[in-house]
């Protein structure tokens, strides 16, 4: 007779019981947990971390800061022209010209100026002007960064606005005859310089028009600033729809967004919490240094429509060699850039949970 399958106890025994000889349609699965954003315990282990890592990249930036501060200091002391001719002007004489330089410091040793320029730099004073005698660096300086502030916020908003969702659009509409359309719009958007594209929305909107004026400043909320902010917001926009759209299109074509529309979800949910998110991961780069550059201005933009940001104030301090003000604007903007790269580091984080800080 042949031997029936085994039973009883010792059958389940031989093939249930003993993991190392069970065929694997009877070994238990074993179930892997997804990881889920920022419960307790993971809020917990990655709050710390982040905030060592915040530390120890504070820790460099005085280093890095100190560096610049050096370069650029050493080149406002030995570049061309004397600071004292330039304060004296018409009025230079030799004994008047070595009283100011003791009265200035200017005869201590290069060691001494640097260390009291610094000091003085951590407390916010800058030094005079050499340009405008009597005034401090800080006291030029503050309007004229408000006015740039403000006019590249509206700038990058419209930038922003605009770009990114119609980069996301045209990605979503590949193919179709908006694709190749706007693309090439942006391109030659990108292309264009200022000065064709700024008379040329001033011909159009008011000249013709007669919707805004023509040049002049009158603050955040004066229409004069709508020209100059998307002037300057064109190119941003160019940016930023080539950015989206390919980082889009990549996202796209990846297995976990095959996954999520066979899973049933709604078009919008897989848009939102699955295509659009991982897709804005290499705008966070763009985007904080763009932030960073608030703090600077468009020069030409400046001198077209008439706005005393700070763009024209560099171009009148190198003409008239004010270095205290060219030292002052360059170590704001090499601050505003380190900070700009840390909350970029940090934003990563945020916006893409695998990446973790080492």
């Amino acid at each position: 007779m042949l031997a029936g399958p085994p039973t009883g106890n010792r059958g389940d025994s031989d093939f249930r019981g003993d993991a190392r000889i069970a065929p694997a349609l009877f070994r238990p699965r074993r179930v892997f947990k997804s990881q889920t954003p920022l419960t307790s315990a993971a809020f917990r282990w990655k709050v710390p971390r982040m905030l060592a890592y915040i530390a120890r990249r504070l820790l460099w930036t005085p280093f890095l800061l100190i560096f610049v501060s050096l370069f650029v200091f050493t080149l406002g002391l030995y570049g061309p022209g004397d600071p004292v001719e330039v304060r004296l002007g018409q009025n230079y004489t030799p004994e008047r010209a070595e009283r100011l330089r003791d009265q200035l410091g200017l005869n201590d040793s290069f060691f001494t100026q640097y260390v009291r320029y610094v000091s003085n730099a951590l407390k916010g004073d800058f030094g005079e002007s050499l340009r405008f005698q009597g005034q401090k660096v800080t006291q030029i300086l503050g309007p004229k960064i408000w006015v740039s502030v403000q006019l590249n916020v509206i700038a990058f908003a419209i930038s922003l606005g605009v770009g990114l969702p119609l980069g996301f659009y045209v990605a979503k509409r590949q193919g179709s005859w908006q694709d190749p359309v706007v693309v090439l719009t942006a391109l030659v958007l990108y292309a264009l310089p200022v000065f064709i594209t700024a008379p040329f929305l001033v011909w159009i909107f008011a000249l013709e028009l007669h919707w805004v004026p023509t040049a002049g400043w009158g603050g955040f909320l004066d229409k004069r600033i709508i020209l100059p902010a998307v002037v300057i917001g064109i190119p941003g926009i160019a940016v930023f729809v080539r950015l989206m759209r390919a980082s889009t299109l990549d996202i796209l074509g990846q297995d976990y967004i095959r996954t999520a529309r066979a899973k049933g979800l709604s078009e919008f949910t897989v848009n939102a919490r699955h295509t659009g998110r991982n897709a804005l991961l290499p705008i966070v780069t763009v985007t904080f240094f763009s932030l960073a550059g608030l703090l600077g201005g468009a020069l030409v933009v400046e001198l077209i429509f008439g706005v005393p940001g700070v763009g024209r104030l560099s171009l009148e301090a190198i003409t008239a060699r004010d270095y205290n003000v060219v030292m002052a604007l360059t170590i704001m903007g090499a601050t505003a850039l380190v900070v700009a790269n840390l909350l970029m580091d940090i934003a990563y984080t945020v916006v893409d949970p695998r990446i973790r800080l080492q």
